[in-house]
């Protein structure tokens, strides 16, 4: 194993057009939107023209309102910003995938009925609409509904679940929503869809056809789309010829549908064996005279996607054929530059791509993800109109590039987008695009010789009506919003010049370019406190930075004592690298008994005069530490994986999490010591409470989180007025000997903050048993936290604070509503990220019978794409286990397991992980929990079927165990999640996520019962149980009188 982190997997120097692409990820969005405006404005005049083409073509589509499309009218009506709206898509989608009846009635009791559906019957002449209102339709006939119930939906939907039962109407929304899947999806199959395209009121328009489906999570997954889209490919050209390609059909393709692990991370294997699978098809396109297009999916994918179209487009094999291109996001900052980039390599190969310029249909999860990761700043725009600006001078690039290199398509269902690109265009060759079942009472006023003349191409999914919920619901939420142009351009209450206002004066009358209440991801939480600093493992030159950073910190480390006054005779200890036990990362010397007692004399004579430097004084040196921690963490993210083992985005979230911990803790430290609590009484009194530090706090830290628990024990105890003794794990002490020396350069002096490298029986026992300890911060097992109880309990001392976080038998209890694939996403990283050395990490998947079968295939799947290997390359998702000790310890429970239970997969280990302690991730099924009679700390997943009638059974195994640590929850029932939230005895909760990676001040992390003591780690009551309590009252009359109460007014 190579002892480079990071670099072996770096990509070479980009080429300057890429060089740009990439500088623009999270570019200055004012300056970014002033410069977009300086390219897409017209001069008055001009801006005047495309305003009036654009209310004419409002104007004529609302004097055809009446024959609006039905799906329109559901648009309309059905605003998808509403609670009715998303919850009849929520509730249909999930009918369609859910194989039970059982569990189907129960997602019905717990959607329908509680939203306001009644303002909605009735509101549209459009048969579809009131339907839908209804889900009556039983067999496409509406039910005749009676006055009262047209009086009272709400009151009479409950008489008919009562009378009926769910079953009816789970046959009724199912049926509703194919009626509407009809709608949106052109056909079931690609002949089904043809035929359709080629109906009277359909032939005036191209199409390009989606294959509907998921991305690929396995293998096998990833050969089927594959097939799917050469068949169709092949049934599109049995439909030629055609004069020219771009009269011809087009297949659009996902990237991530071809490929189980595209991602960043994998770039190497993505590069060798998608390329190979997109050339494919690419050939056979040109072979078949048809076009083909590459739709664009998240940010942080768009450059390695550029790596596989590139090499495509440039293929030798594709020569003489111009029907290959890709989509282009609006909303992205990176656009223009991909643009720029695409007429470049347009000139340099003498051929011309097809470009789809799109808004982007994933700007909420975008922002989402920014904000977690810690980026520093968006890679899209955080308004709308700026999106809209964009879009407008991206098409005006487009058409100045020149037909030779690009021919541009527009897929937009705005009225002043439309007219502003026919008068950019100029006569220009170029097509519009819009989305099968929408838009086609707008496009109906622009295409044909008496219109604007411009051809049109239907963007058409294709595929059964349970393969449509994401296409489904993303364009609904996309185009149904309330201010979406499909949404409003029929609402006679939406005067046409609002409709079809230029974004560019929209986007120049904005005070702050920004949207104002989307903060920047380092301001997520406000005044309170920055965000901790990420790092964009999409971003090349953040990963370069990266690399350089991490690799400029040289091992051998070295660690001792740190203690004034006392120089220890302990011995040496050498650390070896987990990952390749050859390697020699550095060595630490252990504390001796006269080191242990020292400490503690420093400790008792430090504290006083620590406990009364001001709260402020002590939460500054904190918010110092993180500065300190993020202006070198490439030392302490080498120190993360090459002592403890970790991966790279593991060790990257260690030290933010840390950094998070010093200045979350600072905050609530401010708030709760630096000032008394003002206490209500009688008149003539002052009460005040003040909070002191207890004195001397030992904190006990485990290898799992070497830099992050440590921290946060450490500075959670010096924050509340207390000298700290810090005894981390063995395993670790060099990270721990590092954390140490920077806090004490932040501010905290020697005495207060000490170090004691050793084992449990030398230092830990001697701490602990000592009578000048006032508290233990303890995290590890749950026998150490029994053990330190006792000693603590056996002195003749004050009754010292415990606060302990142990382990878990922590459950992930999925019904049959969940998404099989998100759950299986989820499972694994729950279960195996950080080889399964977290304390909150899944152990136990319980997954409903009926779809047992389906999510087990999935997960075996799933695991076969999964590396182990060197913690210190990107594409390795799981590193070792910290020791000989855990390894043995693990494969002796692998070896009852293999009598016990049935093995789901064993991921294959590399020949190189003999020279580490690395043990194989694997998932066995179990017939019940009473299998495992411990905690298997480690990658090992177990499986076990419930049946929907036994989830209170279930639920009583889980508290059973006695332990409370995480508790993961797979459904879309809310009913159900509420009952499972509410009976499982666990200190955190994740319901449709993993259940791992709990954010300081935003998740607060600890359990209950055999799980731990708390209060919750990075939670606002944490820093008191590090805390005495004294009051202080003064009689304010003794002293002659109550002047305040004598001298009271009105």
């Amino acid at each position: 194993m190579n002892a480079e982190i990071l670099s072996p997997e770096l990509p070479g120097a980009a080429d300057a057009a890429r060089a740009r692409i990439t500088a623009a990820w999270s570019r200055d969005e004012t300056e970014a939107v002033n410069d977009l405006l300086a390219q897409a404005e017209l001069p008055p005049a001009e801006r005047a023209q495309v305003l009036a083409r654009a209310a004419d073509l409002v104007a004529r589509v609302r004097a055809k309102a009446a024959d609006q499309s039905a799906v329109e009218s559901f648009m309309r009506q059905y605003d998808l910003s509403s609670e009715e709206g998303v919850l009849l898509m929520c509730v249909a989608e999930a009918l369609l995938r859910i194989p039970d009846s059982a569990t189907a009635d129960k997602l019905i009791r717990d959607k329908l009925g509680e939203a306001d559906w009644k303002k909605h019957l009735g509101g549209s002449d459009s048969l579809f609409v009131n339907a839908s209102t209804w889900g009556l339709m039983l067999t496409g006939k509406l039910v005749q509904l009676a006055e009262e119930t047209r009086r009272d939906f709400a009151g009479a939907l409950k008489r008919l679940i009562a009378r009926a039962g769910e079953p009816v109407i789970r046959l009724a929304v199912r049926q509703a929503m194919r009626i509407m899947g009809h709608q949106f999806v052109m056909g079931r199959t690609i002949e089904e869809a043809l035929d359709r395209a080629a109906e009277k009121g359909n032939a005036v328009y191209r199409y390009s056809y989606d294959m509907l489906g998921e991305a690929a999570l396995t293998a096998p997954d990833a050969a089927r789309y594959l097939g799917a889209y050469k068949a169709a490919i092949v049934a599109l050209g049995r439909r030629g010829p055609w004069q020219d390609v771009l009269d011809a059909p087009s297949i659009s393709v996902k990237l991530s549908a071809l490929h189980p692990r595209y991602e960043v991370a994998k770039r190497a294997r993505v590069r060798a064996e998608l390329t190979p699978a997109l050339l494919e098809l690419a050939q056979l396109a040109k072979a078949q005279g048809i076009g083909m297009t590459v739709d664009a999916e998240e940010s942080d994918r768009l450059e390695l996607s550029l790596d596989v179209i590139g090499a495509v487009f440039a293929d030798p094999s594709l020569e003489g054929w111009n029907g290959f291109g890709l989509a282009v996001q609006a909303y992205q900052k990176r656009a223009p530059f991909v643009i720029d980039w695409l007429a470049e390599t347009a000139r340099r190969t003498g051929r011309r791509w097809c470009v789809r310029l799109v808004k982007g249909a994933y700007w909420d999860s975008e922002i989402k993800r920014a904000q977690e990761g810690g980026l520093a700043g968006y890679p899209v725009y955080t308004r709308k109109p700026n999106t809209d600006v964009s879009y407008l001078a991206c098409a005006r690039r487009m058409l100045d590039v020149g037909s030779e290199c690009i021919y541009p398509a527009f897929a937009t269902h705005n009225a002043h987008t439309i007219a502003a690109i026919h008068h950019y265009a100029q006569g220009r060759p170029y097509e519009y695009q819009r989305l099968h079942g929408m838009g086609a009472d707008l496009y109906a006023e622009v295409v044909g010789p008496e219109r604007l003349n411009v051809p049109c191409r239907v963007y058409a999914p294709v595929g059964s009506h349970e393969d449509l919920l994401p296409y489904l619901v993303r364009r609904l939420l996309e185009n149904g919003a309330n201010t979406s142009f499909v949404n409003r351009v029929v609402d006679e209450d939406v005067p046409i010049r609002d409709l079809v206002a230029d974004p560019c004066e929209t986007s120049r009358g904005f005070v702050s370019k920004p949207h104002p209440r989307i903060p920047q991801p380092v301001a997520l939480y406000g005044e309170l406190r920055k965000n901790s600093m990420g790092v964009n493992l999409a971003n090349d030159n953040e990963l370069k930075a990266l690399a350089d950073a991490v690799n400029a910190a040289r091992a051998p480390w070295s660690a001792a004592p740190l203690v004034p006054g006392a120089s220890s005779g302990g011995p040496t200890v050498q650390v070896a690298d987990p990952a390749k036990r050859s390697r020699t990362v550095g060595s630490w010397q252990a504390a001796d008994a006269a080191t242990v007692e020292r400490a503690l004399a420093n400790a008792v004579a430090a504290q006083p005069q620590w406990d009364r430097l001001p709260a402020a004084s002590r939460a500054a040196i904190l918010e110092h530490a993180a500065d300190l921690l993020e202006q070198r963490r490439g030392e302490f993210i080498a120190l993360a994986v090459r002592e403890a083992g970790k991966t790279i985005p593991a060790a990257i979230a260690e030290v933010r999490e840390a950094a998070d911990f010093c200045r979350y803790y600072a905050a609530m430290a401010r708030k709760l010591f630096a000032h008394p609590e003002q206490l209500p009484g009688p008149t003539g009194e002052s009460n005040q409470l003040f909070l002191n530090g207890r004195g001397v706090f030992v904190c006990i830290s485990p290898w799992n989180f070497p830099l992050a628990i440590f921290m946060g024990q450490v500075t959670a105890a010096l924050v509340a007025g207390n000298s700290v003794i810090a005894k981390p794990a063995e395993q670790t002490t060099l990270i721990a000997y590092q954390a140490t020396k920077l806090l004490r350069e932040a501010g905290v002096p020697e005495a207060v903050l000490q170090l004691l490298p050793g084992d449990g029986a030398t230092v830990g026992a001697a701490l602990t048993r000592d009578p000048r300890v006032a508290g233990v911060a303890f995290t590890g097992s749950t026998e150490t936290a029994w053990a330190i109880n006792r000693a603590l309990a056996a002195r003749n001392a004050p009754i010292a604070a415990l606060i302990a976080e142990t382990g878990g038998q922590n459950a992930l209890i999925a019904d049959s509503s969940a998404l099989p694939e998100q759950l299986v996403k989820d499972a694994i990283a729950s279960a195996f990220d950080s080889a399964g050395q977290r304390c909150s990490a899944a152990r136990v998947l319980f997954v409903q019978d009926d779809i047992a079968d389906k999510v087990i295939a999935m997960l075996a799947g799933a695991m076969d794409e999964l590396k182990v290997g060197d913690p210190g390359l990107l594409s390795t998702d799981i590193g070792p286990v910290i020791d000989a000790d855990a390894c043995s310890v693990l494969a002796a429970h692998a070896e009852r397991m293999r009598g016990e239970a049935k093995l789901i997969k064993e991921v294959a280990l590399p020949a190189e992980c003999a020279e580490g302690t690395f043990f194989a991730p694997r998932a066995y099924e179990i017939p019940s929990l009473d299998v495992l009679k411990r905690e298997v700390f480690g990658p090992v997943l177990h499986v076990i079927r419930w049946k929907a009638s036994e989830l209170d059974r279930v639920i009583d195994a889980i508290n059973a165990t006695g332990y409370g640590l995480t508790l993961g929850i797979h459904s879309r029932i809310d009913a159900t999640v509420e009952h499972i939230q509410k009976r499982v005895r666990a200190g955190n909760c994740y319901v449709n996520r993993n259940q791992i990676g709990a954010v300081v001040g935003v998740q607060p992390f600890g359990g209950e019962g055999l799980s731990g003591t708390g209060p919750k780690a990075g939670g606002p009551h944490y820093l008191l149980r590090f805390a005495t309590e004294r009051t202080l009252t003064i009689n304010t009359t003794a002293a002659g009188g109550n002047a305040s109460l004598l001298t009271l007014g009105e």
